[in-house]
């Protein structure tokens, strides 16, 4: 007794189990470990059978037909029993074609229902297993479902003796052939499907991996750079800021987190809203080195440089912008004590330059001097006077700051063409020492010009003077000016040794000079450029080693002129412009 009721509650705890197990798959639709598919797969395909032999009972029942058969009843509960060994047997820990005895017993129990049966239609049961084995077991389970239950029918009708018509004995055959065959291509379609979608999920995941790790790394660059980036999408919103931009922005706030005063590179003139950095580049313009400087004045001030750019995708259309911001404080405060100093200097070395200057004038008108001594004194004062526009060049150097003049411009429409006769006939003596042509026949007198007539002239005076000084003996310079209702231009051509390449990169810069064995302190083009550039113009340069070289002033013909960036191609090609070669062949 003692071993029955130990055996009975075995069975109870195994059933217990089997049932928990049919309700985790019931409730989850699939089983507790993750790799039991093929497991999934056996129970679905067999529930879907005993649920068909379960409904035909009841359907049965409705019916008043008694299936009472002993080989009816053994195919049924065949079936059933079957359903829980597939939910008792863990599929997957044997080869697949272990389950393939389910599929095969399920056949061989609705032969049994169909010998039994042979008016009840239970034929039609062969479907689940031919589908079964058609999607589950490859080209052998798909010849076993065409064939094999094929032969089963076959055998049951000449087993029940009956004969049936011609058409009754293959209509099922057929119909099982040709569900096995679509249930075979539709799988085989599906599983390539499935491998397709496995690589490109991989191929995906492999590319998102590589993505990733990317972004990290730039992620990483960006935060360690000393300098504040920000990308602005196309909306206007800030998606991407590293370290340094937020460092920046703690400067633009006090202890409360409040936003100081903004001011422009003057640090006194307030900035508006609408002209800040930031709002301009989600505005959508473009600018370079554009300074603020931050905190009242008064008080310890904060430098900042901002550059923005426009950004476009791979079609070409606009993505947004970066802004760069850097923190510039201590580089204008070395500019600034540099200039000071250099102003300084500048301005203690003048005052006795122009006493020497008045005491040489005062012993000149004498009369009484020793022969020979006028002239020393005549070159004397000429140094002097060389070197008080040297100094007059380096304070203008030291009022400007790196890109723009910062010196007070009066402009007013002048007469281009006069003043650039003027010049020429003041420099005509220098010229002729050198026994250099200055060629004026390209100089239209209707030009006028917006501009400080005494800077432009100051433009000129140095243009030509260089090409005087960088000229040929027995050369010639041209002299051209032109223009229309927009634009004015005045170009200053020579045939003399011309600029190598690396050196017009960088001829602007202060203290560069192109030729060291020619003297001259490397101002005078930089300072010209920041006059033209103060006007709302720019200067060009195209030259060849050997054949000479071609400056362009471009200046604004008007009050209301905006003249747009070219390039210097462009500025030397306009209106025929003679280019340096050109220029080197008409002599």
């Amino acid at each position: 007794m003692e071993s029955s009721a130990s055996e009975r509650a075995t069975r109870l705890s195994d059933a217990r189990g089997v049932l928990a197990r049919i309700w985790v798959i019931l409730k989850s639709g699939s089983p507790a470990r993750e790799d039991e598919t093929r497991a999934r797969t056996v129970v679905l395909q067999q529930l879907m059978l005993s649920g068909a032999v379960v409904v035909l009972f009841l359907i049965g029942m409705l019916l008043e037909q008694h299936l009472s058969d002993p080989l009816f009843l053994t195919g049924a509960f065949g079936i059933l029993l079957l359903t829980f060994v597939a939910f008792a047997v863990p599929w997957n820990r044997y080869p697949v074609w272990v389950s393939i005895a389910l599929p095969a017993l399920d056949a061989l129990g609705v032969l049994a229902m169909r010998v039994a049966e042979p008016t009840s239609g239970v034929a039609m049961l062969w479907v689940f297993p031919a589908i079964w084995l058609s999607s589950s077991f490859g080209v052998l389970g798909y010849l076993l479902a065409s064939f094999g239950i094929s032969g089963m029918y076959w055998f049951a009708i000449r087993y029940t003796g009956a004969t049936p018509s011609v058409l009754g004995n293959i209509i099922l055959p057929i119909m099982v052939i040709a569900v096995s065959t679509s249930t075979y291509f539709s799988f085989r379609r599906y599983h390539a499907q499935r491998q397709l979608l496995d690589k490109q999920a991989t191929l995906l995941s492999r590319t998102l991996e590589r993505t990733q790790h990317q972004e990290r790394l730039v992620t990483q660059v960006l935060d360690s750079v000393d300098f504040g980036v920000m990308l602005i999408g196309i909306d206007g919103t800030i998606e991407v800021t590293n370290e340094a931009h937020d460092r920046v922005d703690r400067s633009l706030r006090d202890a409360q987190g409040e936003r100081l005063p903004i001011f422009a590179a003057d640090g006194r003139t307030p900035v508006a809203d609408a002209d800040l950095p930031l709002q301009r580049a989600q505005d959508g313009e473009v600018f370079d080195d554009s300074i603020i400087v931050v905190g009242a004045p008064g008080s310890p001030q904060r430098s900042i440089s901002v550059s923005a750019r426009r950004l476009v995708d791979s079609r070409g259309v606009d993505a947004g912008a970066v802004v760069v911001g850097r923190d510039v404080t201590a580089e204008r405060t070395a500019l600034q004590a540099r200039d000071n100093v250099v102003a300084s200097i500048s301005h203690e070395l003048r005052s006795p330059l122009t006493a020497i200057l008045g005491y040489i004038d005062l012993a000149l008108e004498r009369d009484d001097l020793p022969s020979g001594v006028s002239d020393d004194l005549q070159i004397a004062s000429d140094s002097a006077e060389r070197m008080t526009s040297i100094i007059s060049e380096i304070l203008a150097a030291s009022s400007s700051s790196n890109a723009t003049m910062d010196v007070t411009i009066s402009r007013s429409d002048a007469d281009l063409g006069i003043l650039v006769l003027e010049a020429a006939q003041a420099w005509e003596p220098a010229a002729s020492a050198r026994h250099i042509q200055i060629i004026t026949t390209g100089v239209d007198w209707q030009i006028r010009a917006y501009m400080d007539a005494p800077r432009i002239r100051q433009v000129i005076d140095n243009l030509i003077s260089n090409a005087i000084k960088y000229g040929r003996d027995g050369g010639a310079i041209w002299l051209d000016v032109y223009g229309d209702e927009i634009e004015s231009w005045v170009a200053v051509r020579d045939n003399g040794m011309g600029i190598a390449e690396e050196d017009q990169q960088r001829l602007f810069g202060r203290f560069v000079r192109a030729n060291t064995e020619v003297g001259g302190t490397g101002l005078g083009l930089a300072i010209s450029r920041d006059i033209a550039r103060a006007h709302g113009g720019e200067i060009y340069l195209g030259s060849t080693v050997g054949q000479g070289s071609a400056f362009i002033l471009r200046l604004p013909a008007r009050v209301d002129v905006i003249l747009p960036p070219i390039t210097a191609a462009d500025a030397l090609a306009m209106r025929g412009a003679q280019t340096p070669d050109e220029a080197s062949e008409g002599v």
